[in-house]
């Protein structure tokens, strides 16, 4: 039996081979004029010798395994980065000028930003300070946030207080709620929400009662119907401009894709 690791290299490895074999056969043809290219015109016996050959070449030449994977990874993710660019264009309306998602950075910046987030995701919270300095730092950035609770009833919680922060009392004091979320260490209790409304100078009362409203579930409902349209499973996923980013991105690589869309 095959240890973990060895099936892990296995599979792909079996894969890429099958994709060298129209490669390989008109080259051993080359070499021996009598064995067909075509698979389906071999003899049983021309098909196990041409395998041997495969088999044989693979052996003493393995870095092109290495070679054909690496080309078909890029030309994966090409597919998909052609795929995502297609699915914002689908969606833009609702991607970049919903009326229901907050803005924040520069609302006249020549880049926009979009995260779709949960105050209870790990990954969120990491990228929390470091998009903030994007935005803050480049000072050109249009910054859109959307609610977009997936990771359980606490997540969704959250999304209701911030979202029924925005309704009641507008983007000012969402602002203050989504970053008092964002490091919220205890659960999203009434009791804890409470007080972090009367932190923020709100109407706990008003809040509270707003965040099972009609209008908070349109809100996440909509959110969610986006994320399934983009085929998005995870948080944090980014848009910014025409590229997404599915998962957490350091700094670093978030300037240098807001640099790449500038250049267009």
């Amino acid at each position: 039996m095959l240890a973990a690791n060895e099936m892990e290299f296995d599979m792909p490895a079996t894969r890429a081979a099958r994709r060298l074999i129209p490669a390989l056969a008109a080259t051993l043809a080359l070499g021996a004029p009598a064995l067909a290219t075509d698979l389906s015109q071999m003899t049983d016996a021309e098909r196990a010798a041409f395998g041997q050959e495969v088999r044989a070449y693979l052996l003493e030449n393995p870095e092109v395994l290495v070679e054909v994977m690496n080309v078909l990874q890029e030309r994966q993710q090409q597919a998909e980065a052609a795929n995502d660019q297609q699915l914002i264009q689908s969606h833009s309306a609702e991607i970049f000028n919903d009326p229901n998602s907050w803005v924040g950075g520069n609302p006249d910046g020549d880049i926009t930003v979009v995260e779709f987030t949960d105050y209870r995701c790990g990954y969120c919270r990491k990228a929390y300070d470091e998009v903030s300095e994007l935005v803050q730092s480049d000072g050109n950035i249009r910054f859109v946030v959307k609610e977009f609770p997936i990771l359980g009833e606490a997540s969704v919680t959250s999304a209701r207080f911030a979202i029924a922060v925005r309704l009641t009392a507008g983007d000012a004091a969402y602002e203050k709620a989504h970053d008092a979320l964002i490091t919220l260490r205890g659960d999203p209790t009434p009791e804890n929400l409470g007080k972090l409304a009367d932190q923020l100078g709100l109407d706990k009362d008003v809040v509270l009662a707003k965040m099972g409203s009609d209008e908070v579930t349109a809100v996440i409902t909509a959110n969610h119907a986006l994320g399934e349209a983009l085929q998005i499973s995870g948080t944090p996923t980014f848009v910014v401009d025409g590229t997404m980013l599915r998962g957490y991105v350091p700094l670093d690589g978030m300037r240098q894709i807001v640099a790449q869309q500038r250049k267009g």
